[in-house]
């Protein structure tokens, strides 16, 4: 009897001392730990999304159980379509690859455009956006374009980097819309491409081009005026921009209006990172929160204004939402809104 309660009491003392390392396990935490975390961008080096995703990727892995270490790719093609087709059809789902595409892109189902392999919003995991970005269009002085009513009379030729990006879709928005004269040539990989091609007079100017983007690179070119910004394509007007005009205060009637604003919803989403659907939800919770905590960690926060790029972020429930009810539009006022920006 004596042995038998023995062999209780160690039994016992062994549980005491298991319990709390049961306590701890973390399923999160046993995935991470030792593993590599991809953040991909569907663009090329240099441009808006790789800077932010760059920032982001290296500050995201302390706030994720088990620290993974990040490591930023780059899958430029098709506008950043490819990564999303990608990120939907091929990526593994067990959240070791998130990506970071143009923000626009998960809408073009909606519109018809041809490319995406999905159908609708429920095709990706949401994760969060760094900023609420306000899109210009801005030309070089060279251009001859002093203020946004001169494209009704002269044309100005921007680059573009693909149909579901807004370097595309606010050029066609605005000349179906507001009957202006721009002129897009396409087939730039990305932002930073058509930059440099505005260096070498290959075109004269872009839109959809993200503020933050700008400031950050060619502020010095604003304020000589050798860069001239034309328009704010955004609901709402930045607080660094108040004399430039808004579109949504061009458009003329409340259906232009309201096609505007479909077409401009996303401009909440700025910096969008997503993962494919099916990440498991302990995994993407744990992605969701390392992000939010990551867009309040001060390192970051220093860092971001050393480089001059704005943080206003959003989570990735508020992400969902805006393309969720972007596909509850009715069915009329997005024929209209696609026929104006095919």
């Amino acid at each position: 009897m004596h042995s038998h309660w023995k062999a209780r009491a160690c039994l016992t003392v062994l549980m005491a001392v298991a319990a709390p390392q049961l306590v701890r396990a973390d399923p999160v935490e046993d995935f991470y730990r030792g593993r590599n975390l991809e953040l991909m961008v569907g663009f090329s080096p240099g441009g808006g999304y790789d800077v932010y995703a760059r920032l982001i990727g290296r500050h995201l892995g302390k706030h994720i159980p088990g620290n993974p270490t990040v490591i930023v790719k780059n899958m430029e093609g098709a506008g950043s379509t490819r990564l999303a087709n990608w990120l939907y059809a091929v990526a593994p789902k067990d959240g070791s690859v998130i990506g970071s595409f143009a923000r626009g892109v998960p809408l073009d189902p909606l519109f018809g455009n041809p490319g995406p392999q999905f159908k609708d919003a429920a095709a990706f995991s949401y994760i969060g956006s760094a900023n609420d970005e306000v899109s210009v269009c801005g030309s070089n002085k060279t251009a001859g374009i002093a203020a946004f009513s001169d494209l009704s009379s002269r044309e100005l030729v921007v680059g573009g980097f693909g149909a579901g990006t807004e370097s595309e879709q606010h050029v066609k928005l605005l000349n179906a819309v507001l009957n202006t004269k721009i002129k897009l040539v396409k087939g730039y990989p990305g932002g930073n491409d058509v930059n440099l091609a505005m260096d070498r007079g290959e075109v004269q100017g872009r839109c959809g081009w993200s503020w933050t983007g700008v400031r950050a690179q060619y502020m010095d070119r604003v304020k000589d005026g050798s860069l001239v910004i034309l328009v704010q394509n955004s609901l709402a007007k930045h607080p660094d921009l108040p004399d430039v005009p808004l579109i949504m205060d061009l458009a003329q009637t409340d259906d232009q209006k309201k096609m505007l604003q479909l077409v401009l919803g996303p401009q909440k989403m700025g910096r969008p990172l997503m993962g494919p659907l099916g990440i498991p939800s302990d995994r993407l919770e744990a992605l969701r929160r390392a992000f939010d905590a990551t867009m309040k960690d001060a390192d970051f926060l220093k860092e971001a204004e050393r480089s001059k790029l704005e943080i206003s972020a959003i989570t990735g429930a508020e992400m969902e939402k805006i393309i969720v009810d972007a596909y509850r539009t009715p069915p009329d006022l997005v024929r209209r809104t696609a026929e104006a920006i095919k």
